[in-house]
């Protein structure tokens, strides 16, 4: 990348607290939290079932989830088993809904750089087949909803 020629002298200007990079990981402070996003993501809603699928402790879920929400990442939505009280499940929103190619981008940059060429998991689109990837580009190509990813198992991949 490259400045334009009034923002070429680095020394002159300065963005400070202002810089959008620096607010995002800000707001993605813990590893608790982007977990719970990308839990958003694989379809859980459910508080006990954050706390099993993160392995975090039911505090550090709760802290995560009260920062999403006042971040308007994460919405509450009202259920109720019958015989049980009201409680609620968490609901992407549309702000949460556009982290995904945030979440999408970082799991390509670990699959190539950090799993010596075995990843997990792969994402297709569910009606095509056709690998997702994250890619920058000035195309203006519509994205697809995580609605329309299908996450699969990599064959080749084994644990340890």
């Amino acid at each position: 990348m490259r400045f334009e020629e009034r923002l070429r002298d680095r020394d002159a200007w300065s963005i400070g607290d202002g810089c959008s990079a620096g607010r995002v990981l800000d707001l993605l402070s813990t590893k608790t939290v982007f977990l719970v996003v990308r839990e958003c993501f694989y379809g859980t809603t459910r508080f006990e079932d954050f706390v099993e699928r993160i392995g975090a402790s039911a505090p550090a879920v709760s802290r995560a989830l009260k920062q999403l929400k006042a971040a308007r990442i994460v919405e509450p939505v009202p259920y109720r088993e019958p015989g049980s009280r009201a409680r609620d499940e968490y609901r992407l929103t549309e702000a949460g809904e556009d982290l995904l190619p945030v979440f999408l981008s970082l799991m390509q940059w670990g699959d190539k750089y950090l799993q010596e060429g075995r990843p997990p998991l792969s994402f297709a689109e569910a009606d095509t087949d056709r690998p997702i990837r994250v890619r920058v580009t000035a195309d203006p190509a519509p994205e697809p909803l995580s609605d329309d990813i299908e996450i699969r198992l990599n064959p080749a991949w084994r644990r340890g």
